[in-house]
């Protein structure tokens, strides 16, 4: 029995060393494996054979221990040995290494959760982050704005050159120096564009029309006779003189004829004597009619007597008196030219004709024949009144009031340059050649301008470009659409929108300052903005030099429905210079899609105290898209500085740029820091910016993991952002996983459930990034352990041995 046993208790000690050359070749072989753990055996005797359980002591005896014969051992355990293993640098930034306590959670090709210490990782073609075996890297994913989420485990993504980020503005930092010196910035640049009339009205048209030296009657076939006692009351032996002019509807006469002689003669003695004057000289022309002028008896001074038909005759039976308009023999002298208008009392009058003439004359008068007749329709003043200008015969570019008749008539002209030219006479005037003129209601497709006596108009269907300047600047196009129905006011608000200019602000603490008023003949504060004076369009800038406004002559292109392209001249020009210290600022900014965006800061000096600087800045941007119009202005504020030069104050220093109809997020806002401006005193002020915070669209291009786990990614713009962050699990027992190969755990019946943390938090440790954790086999430890199971395997085999030589010698007792 005791040999047999021998037997089998030293065939459990040779078990026993196998087992234990086999965990020893284990962690040997895999000494160079990152993140294994070693494992050791661990022994436990196995069965006992007792012969006694001995006694206690006794009066007569001191007691016994028991007998025992152990019966061979077994591998009661094989532990892990979860001990730090070395970090070792890597060169693969994706690699990892944990300090301290914790795994990596990682999903198997079943989608089970499974536990790793080897942060061996890399990226597959789906920019996955992934074992060197396949398994996916588990932790918290972000969502479309980089914000991690913390709900729930996902294969972690780094999406090397694709993904792609912007980083939208939140601030501008300026430096420079906005000196107290130089002029307070309190007068505007201020200009206006030529006159500009509305073709709704139109022109008198007078092709039909015409100009001519006015016919003399001739009295030469002109006879008279006498009748005594037909009823007149003429005197025998009155003496006569008769003159006859031509008179038209109007009643403005020709020169008179040749005086004609008539004496009554003696008769019955008695004052009943009638004169007839036959064949009065006949109709011309348009003369249909004749005036006949007479003296009194004897006299020399011709008045007129009455109104005859031309051609026809006269009696003169003394029962008409002589008036007291006497004959006016004035004439003309020179090379005219006429204009006519439509008038009527209280009504805009019209534009003038086309030339009439040019007529010369000679101590004559000229007449005017066929005069236009004023129109009528919708939006056309009732006109009652043609007026007729003449130029003068030495200026022949100015036109005065020469006459005005009903519609219909006809005039004949003889009033001489000195009468007409005398505008302190309040019942002269000179012409308006430009004619009614717009107002904010005037359809931009009838604005018309006027060169010498032709008119053209300004605008027509189609797009129209506009680029003004700012501070010789040139500012950036903006385009308005004219339609049939576009008026002058929706011109000058999209103007006024292009060029910036700001005119109220939600402020009332501090408006926005009026320029003090220079132009001639005015002395009312100028408020920033467009206005319509008089048909001209006066802009107003804010004050200060960079702010001043100019358009030049190709400021405004319109394309046509055709494609034509026209480039209207409205004629502006200056009237008054800006003043004051200024300067400016030029930087771009992005929105939340990467768009860069450019932005003008101008400041200009507001206010000099004995104690204070205060400089107002104003923003425009380009790229500002609102829902409406045009505006370019962004922002303005104060700025103020003390007597050391140092910030004191903004009012305001927030810049919004709206982004209607363009994705991003809108309003781009952004502050503006003027920390690093100065106030000390210079010769010139200076303004830039320095840097600003945000950046357009780039694609990552590198990432880091901190040791939170967080991964931080690079873009090419310089933005970054967190792509993930990579989670730990922690088990109460570790020593309890199951083993799985290719360096995985899984979750074993005696190893507690997996606690999850973000690595440095609840007990986990941190994570090294592009570093790993090698083999915590200890090479010496393991091959002294190898020699003691060599040892005690063949200690074994040689208890085999001797017990089968004793039962060898047993078995030849029966020899």
């Amino acid at each position: 029995m005791g040999l047999a046993s021998a037997l089998t208790t030293a065939l459990t000690g040779m078990t026993a060393a196998e087992t234990q050359i086999d965990v020893v070749g284990n962690n040997l072989a895999n000494s160079q494996t990152v993140g294994f753990k070693a494992s050791d055996s661990v022994f436990a005797t196995q069965f006992l054979q007792t012969q006694s359980l001995g006694s206690g002591p006794t009066s007569g005896s001191g007691g016994t221990n028991p007998r025992q014969t152990g019966l061979g051992t077994r591998v009661a355990e094989i532990t892990p040995d979860f001990t730090q293993g070395t970090i070792e640098v890597s060169s693969n930034p994706s690699d990892l290494a944990i300090q301290g306590e914790g795994f990596f959670i990682v999903q198997d090709s079943q989608g089970e959760q499974v536990y790793t210490r080897n942060g061996q990782f890399k990226t597959n073609s789906d920019n996955e982050l992934v074992t060197t075996t396949g398994q996916r890297v588990l932790g918290f994913g972000v969502d479309q704005d980089f914000e991690i989420q913390t709900t729930e485990l996902v294969p972690l993504e780094i999406p090397l050159g694709s993904a792609a980020v912007a980083q939208a503005t939140q601030n501008v930092y300026l430096q420079g120096v906005l000196s107290p010196s130089g002029d307070v910035a309190d007068t505007a640049a201020v200009i206006q564009s030529a006159t500009l009339g509305d073709a709704l009205i139109p022109r008198p048209d007078v092709d039909a029309s015409t100009a001519a030296v006015a016919a003399i009657p001739s009295s030469a076939g002109t006879t008279s006779t006498h009748t005594q006692g037909a009823g007149g009351t003429h005197a025998e032996g009155a003496v006569y003189r008769y003159r006859i002019t031509y008179v038209d509807d109007s009643g403005t006469e020709s020169l008179a004829s040749s005086e004609i002689l008539v004496s009554v003669p003696a008769g019955d003695t008695l004052a009943n004597n009638s004169i007839t004057l036959n064949n009065l000289p006949a109709a011309t022309g348009s003369y249909s009619q004749v005036n006949i002028y007479r003296t009194a008896s004897g006299g020399s001074d011709f008045f007129l007597l009455d109104t005859a038909a031309a051609g026809g005759s006269y009696v003169d039976d003394n029962s008409v008196a002589l008036s007291a308009t006497e004959l006016d023999n004035s004439t003309i002298n020179g090379n005219y030219s006429y204009v006519v208008t439509y008038y009527r009392a209280g009504e805009e009058e019209s534009r003038p004709s086309l030339i009439l003439g040019p007529q010369n004359v000679v101590n004559g008068r000229v007449q005017l024949t066929d005069l236009p007749l004023p129109p009528s329709g919708p939006g056309i003043p009732a006109y009652d009144t043609v007026r007729i200008y003449r130029n003068l015969a030495g200026d022949s570019t100015s036109f005065y009031l020469v006459g005005e008749v009903a519609p219909g008539e006809e005039f004949t002209d003889n009033r001489a340059d000195a009468e007409i030219s005398d505008l302190s006479i309040l019942t002269n005037k000179s012409i308006d050649l430009d004619g009614p003129k717009i107002d904010s209601n005037t359809l931009l497709i009838n604005v018309i301008k006027r060169d010498g006596l032709d008119f053209q108009n300004v605008f027509e269907v189609g797009t129209l470009s506009f680029t003004a300047r700012k501070g010789d600047r040139s500012l950036a196009a903006k385009d308005f659409t004219i339609t049939a129905t576009s008026t002058v006011q929706d011109l000058v608000d999209f103007m006024s929108d292009a060029m910036g200019i700001q005119t109220s602000i939600d402020d009332p603490q501090h408006p926005i300052p009026g320029s003090v008023n220079n132009i001639a003949g005015e002395t009312l504060t100028l408020a920033p903005g467009i206005t319509i004076q008089d048909g001209q369009i006066r802009v107003v800038s804010n004050n200060g030099a960079d702010n001043a406004i100019s358009v030049d002559l190709s400021a405004f292109r319109i394309t046509a429905p055709d494609g034509e392209v026209l480039t209207p001249n409205l004629g502006f020009g200056k009237i008054q210079d800006a003043s004051g210290q200024s300067a400016v600022a030029d930087f771009l900014v992005y929105d939340t899609l990467g768009i860069p965006l450019n932005v003008r800061i101008t400041a200009v000096l507001e206010e000099v105290t004995d104690s204070a600087t205060t400089y107002r800045w104003f923003a425009d941007s380009s790229s500002n898209s609102p829902l409406d119009g045009a505006d370019i202005s962004v922002g303005t504020g104060l700025v103020t500085f003390d007597g050391q030069g140092n910030l004191v104050s903004v009012t305001n220093d927030r810049v919004s740029v709206e982004r209607r109809n363009i994705p991003s997020s809108d309003p781009l806002e952004f502050r503006i820091d003027f920390s690093q401006v100065s106030g000390l005193s210079t010769e010139t002020s200076s303004l830039a910016a320095s840097r600003q915070d945000g950046s357009s669209a780039g694609t990552l291009t590198s990432y880091i993991i901190g040791e939170d786990g967080v991964i931080r990614g690079v873009f090419s713009n310089g933005v970054s952002r967190d792509l993930g962050q990579v989670r730990l699990a922690r088990f109460a027992n570790p020593a309890g996983l199951e083993q799985r190969g290719q360096n995985l755990f899984a979750q074993g019946v005696n190893s507690g459930l997996p606690v999850e943390g973000n690595p440095g938090n609840d007990g986990m440790g941190s994570i090294i990034s592009g570093a790993v954790e090698l083999s915590n086999t200890d090479i010496g430890k393991n091959l002294i352990d190898l020699v003691l199971a060599t040892t005690q395997y063949r200690g074994n085999a040689r208890v085999i041995t001797a017990a089968q030589e004793l039962l060898d010698e047993l078995l030849n007792l029966r020899r």
